[in-house]
């Protein structure tokens, strides 16, 4: 089908914007399906602009592909792109990392799309119904690019909602597996330590790798200190923290089967679960119970969800980091490290730090953030709106 947008659009496009909404579009020769290849041509010259993925269910009408210099969209357009990926992450799988995300969405040129990477097993997850008529295609590509052993299937909470009814229009499910046999539980390496995760119902995928750079800053300040995790999840800033000499690590979650998990992830990796101390329950009850308890840390990691997912819940958002902030300060020990992290795209690295700083402020604390972080080259900033994680390391003023 072919697409023609507003100049703003066009603007963006030749600028290597990746998404086309809905109201840009001024006219396309047909209603088009999930999934058609929509050609994009200026108005003035009727020259290529860009080939994408139409999605009539979505905000964002034409995810694109292809930019600037047309192309056939087929397998090799895929091979080439997967092989893109993966020599950008040699860096890491040179030092022996075997968990990483190998397709982060449009930023690698696979919109609404990730693909991570745990050992010898894939992990494909699709967020649209756009990429399913073109499934088999990118499994063959896949395939023939990578060497990997299986391959799973998982579907973002709107595609498994009943409204889209993927399973029975498609047959698909979430945590299907399209190549191998069920694996479950598998098991990779980051920055020499070893995790498992549950690939099939996990969270995401089974395991956040975009926080990697940031457990080894923990790992690198945990010697000597007790440490606490909140919002754990399967362990990964405890288990580094312990590989860091950390004295105690105290992990807060509130999924119990993900405190399993990292009680399981600690052994993997030579320690004794009694080094770790679980408290189920929800964040916010569980530092205030801390604080009743006149518990101190001397290094405190809060990692939370993103809470504004949507523009509507900024204002929530903002409210939640700064309770967590208050409530992670009257638990920190007077030496001690704040690492307080956020992967609300909508708030961006600048006003985070002024939100982190400023709560600090009204609760009677000054902070020095002496360290700060964002994307590692596995999550790479091809556009602004790939831009969401951002980590503060702070120490109270003296």
């Amino acid at each position: 089908m072919s697409v023609r947008v507003k100049t703003a659009a066009e603007r963006a496009l030749r600028q290597g914007h990746p998404w086309v909404f809905a109201e840009s579009i001024v006219k396309q020769s047909h209603l088009g399906s999930a999934g058609d290849l929509a050609v994009i041509y200026d108005r003035d010259k009727n020259n290529f602009l860009a080939v994408g993925l139409y999605d009539p269910l979505s905000p964002i009408r034409v995810k694109v592909l292809q930019a600037r210099q047309p192309r056939k969209i087929n397998r090799q357009f895929f091979i080439d792109k997967l092989a893109a990926a993966q020599e950008q992450r040699n860096p890491l799988i040179s030092q022996g990392t075997t968990g990483y995300r190998l397709v982060y969405g449009e930023s690698d040129g696979f919109p609404a799309l990730v693909i991570d990477c745990y050992g010898e097993t894939l992990v494909l997850k699709l967020y649209s119904t756009a990429w399913i008529v073109h499934l088999q295609e990118l499994v063959a590509a896949l395939q023939e690019a990578l060497e990997f052993d299986s391959l799973v299937l998982r579907l973002s909470r709107a595609l498994q909602s009943d409204r889209l009814n993927v399973a029975s229009l498609f047959g698909l499910r979430d945590g299907q597996q399209l190549i191998g046999e069920a694996s479950g539980s598998v098991q990779f390496v980051e920055n020499g330590l070893l995790f498992a995760a549950d690939v099939q119902r996990g969270h995401k995928t089974g395991f956040f790798f975009d926080q990697r750079e940031n457990r080894q800053r923990v790992r690198e300040l945990a010697e000597g200190r007790r440490v606490l995790d909140v919002f754990s999840y399967t362990g990964g800033f405890s288990v580094y923290a312990l590989a860091g000499g950390a004295r105690s690590v105290t992990a807060v979650d509130a999924s119990q089967p993900a405190l399993d998990d990292l009680q399981r992830n600690v052994t993997l990796n030579g320690f004794e679960r009694t080094r770790v101390d679980v408290l189920q329950g929800d964040a916010f009850a569980g530092l205030r119970g801390l604080i009743e308890a006149r518990r101190k840390f001397g290094l405190v990691v809060v990692d939370p969800p993103a809470f504004a997912n949507r523009r509507a819940n900024l204002g929530n958002a903002v409210l939640a980091y700064r309770r967590l902030v208050e409530l992670a300060l009257q638990v920190l020990a007077e030496d001690g490290i704040l690492v307080m992290s956020s992967c609300s795209s909508r708030i961006g690295p600048d006003r985070f730090q002024q939100l982190v700083t400023r709560a600090a402020t009204v609760a009677g604390h000054d902070l020095d953030v002496f360290d700060s972080s964002t994307h590692g080259l596995d999550h790479p900033v091809g556009f602004p709106e790939a831009a969401y994680l951002k980590a503060l390391f702070c120490r109270l003023s003296s």
